[in-house]
């Protein structure tokens, strides 16, 4: 029956995987027949500027369904590696315990084996003969409380040994529902990486056609402007979030923090991107994938795709400052979480149109601004 009930735990398992990768497989060929409707429009209608400039809306549209889709995919690789790293561990935890019953019922069998021994070499005693002979009272009365201590020593040996031979059943049971588990894991691994792989190329081929339609420097600096003006709405938003809460300590220049992750900064506080329009923070080259760590304890208040940044978080940490976090791969918190000191709330990434992977990295206060030098130690 237990293996009948294991059966249809998996085959109903395996339905599930199946159909949620058939519904991101359906997802997937509609952003692909899209993008080749899009390509068809671009090639018969280069010389209309505004058929070109409606494309490349749509185009944006499509990228924002790229990367929200492999953020949900990195995002399920990232819980299934945890997961893994989970399951591993009480395994390791199981083989340990059973090798300590291992060797506690190999004690357990020979202190049993030597009772018995002794039993035996004692005799067998019958207690009226014992009873009748010519011994002191005193002499049958030691003999009694002898024999009754060893038996009583006997028992509690069998009965402790029961006990370890049930708890080694247990434990070798929850080994084999765990390996079952690991087992179920590591395929759904292997699926979801497939599939990152998959959304990762229509992303690419997105991210081809949109640079056609910004064939010229003013087209360029006139989307620049445009996702400057979304980033400056979504912090707008963020402020009408912000809440005065005492337990938030803001952020201290005197105190040094450490930067959300690993890289060298390729891009400064303040640098001109092109034309009047600069750098309100930092380009973090890191490896994809890499964590991003909170600067310091806040509350999420926005997680969302965001033009030109893509995958974006912003933090509230408090007395007017936020710390903002783009590009990222995907995230791994959503509004209105706590977030502590150091903890991994994103995984590094292209999103936003990005070619190379790496992290834009911005601090303000009161809305405005700030390097982020000056509050993250170099």
């Amino acid at each position: 029956m237990l293996k009948r009930s294991g059966f249809y735990k998996a085959s109903i398992l395996a339905g599930f995987i199946m159909l949620s990768c058939t519904a991101q497989a359906s997802d997937l060929k509609q952003r692909q027949s899209e993008l080749e409707a899009i390509q068809k429009q671009i090639s018969n209608q280069q010389s209309a500027l505004k058929d070109t400039s409606r494309q490349h809306e749509k185009l944006i549209s499509l990228l924002k369904k790229d990367e929200q889709a492999i953020a949900a995919a990195a995002k399920k690789v990232t819980n299934t590696r945890a997961s893994l790293a989970q399951t591993d561990r009480k395994l390791a935890e199981l083989d340990g315990r059973k090798a300590e019953l291992d060797t506690l019922k190999q004690k357990q069998q020979k202190t049993l084996s030597n009772q018995l021994a002794s039993a035996y070499l004692a005799g067998n005693h019958d207690y009226t003969k014992m009873l009748l002979n010519q011994q002191s009272p005193a002499t049958i009365e030691r003999l009694l409380a002898y024999y009754q201590f060893l038996n009583k020593a006997r028992m509690d040996a069998i009965k402790q040994l029961q006990q370890t031979m049930t708890e080694l059943t247990a434990i070798e049971s929850e080994q084999k529902a765990q390996q079952t588990k690991l087992n179920e894991l590591i395929l759904n691994q292997q699926q979801q990486a497939k599939t990152l792989t998959q959304e990762q190329h229509q992303r690419q081929q997105t991210l081809k056609q949109i640079e056609r339609t910004l064939n010229s420097h003013g087209a360029k600096l006139e989307q620049l402007q445009i996702e400057e003006a979304s980033l400056k709405r979504v912090v707008e938003q963020a402020l009408r979030a912000m809440k005065d809460n005492p337990s938030m300590e803001g952020l201290s220049s005197r105190q040094k923090l450490n930067w959300p992750t690993k890289g060298r900064i390729r891009v400064g506080f303040g640098s001109r991107r092109s034309g009047e329009v600069k750098w309100k923070g930092v380009m973090m080259a890191a490896p994809e994938g890499q964590s991003i760590d909170a600067i310091a304890s806040g509350k999420v208040i926005y997680a969302d795709w965001l033009r030109g940044f893509g995958m974006v978080m912003v933090v509230d940490h408090g007395k007017g400052y936020m710390s903002l976090y783009g590009h990222a791969q995907t995230l791994l918190k959503d509004a209105g979480d706590s977030v502590k000191k150091g903890e991994t709330i994103a995984l590094v990434g292209r999103s936003g149109g990005q070619t190379e992977p790496g992290l834009y990295f911005e601090v303000r206060h009161k809305g405005q601004a700030v390097d982020p030098a000056r509050y993250c130690r170099r």
